[in-house]
């Protein structure tokens, strides 16, 4: 058994999708409240995709090792990180003048989920999508964001892929 494998089937791997996921929104409000990039609509998107996944993984972190709850979690994890790979690829190809969409001034969601206004801070939209600041080297946030979730993705899928071939143990019994 390798470091990977060991790793991807530990609590470290939860935590460390956590602690990935404060990054990643430390960064993004970094970005709009020291250099001032507002965030537009699928900006706010890739926010909610992940919180969700932050979210999960901090579950994951204090639920008991079960299989079925590793299984349960890294379906999860495997759709949020294509939730959050969708709307980077929509944003890359929005500032590059690929795609055929748009984007609004608001988040469009019912009152039982109006993140906008629960938390403003965090996920109001500001600005109109045109185009995400960069990063570092010419590397914009769409760009950025897509090698991320490009990585993460194969991950959990090797990580759900050990969950399903290891053997239950005997916590899976209780």
């Amino acid at each position: 058994m390798g470091f990977v494998h060991t790793f991807l089937t530990t609590k470290w791997y939860w935590v460390s999708v956590a602690l990935l996921g404060i990054a990643l929104e430390t960064v993004a409000l970094y970005f709009q409240y020291q250099i001032g990039d507002e965030p537009c609509q699928i900006c706010i998107h890739v926010r909610i995709w992940v919180a969700a996944f932050t979210l999960l993984a901090l579950i994951m972190c204090v639920l008991p090792k079960r299989r079925y709850l590793y299984i349960t979690g890294h379906l999860l994890l495997i759709g949020a990180g294509f939730g959050l790979w969708e709307r980077s690829w929509y944003l890359y190809q929005l500032e590059n003048g690929i795609g055929a969409g748009s984007c609004q001034f608001f988040l469009g969601f019912p009152d039982w989920f109006a993140l906008d206004q629960w938390l403003p801070f965090m996920f109001e939209v500001r600005n109109l999508c045109g185009y995400t600041p960069e990063l570092f080297a010419g590397v914009s946030m769409a760009e950025g964001l897509l090698a991320f979730a490009s990585v993460a993705i194969p991950m959990a899928i090797y990580a759900l892929y050990l969950s399903l071939i290891s053997r239950p143990s005997t916590a899976d019994h209780d």
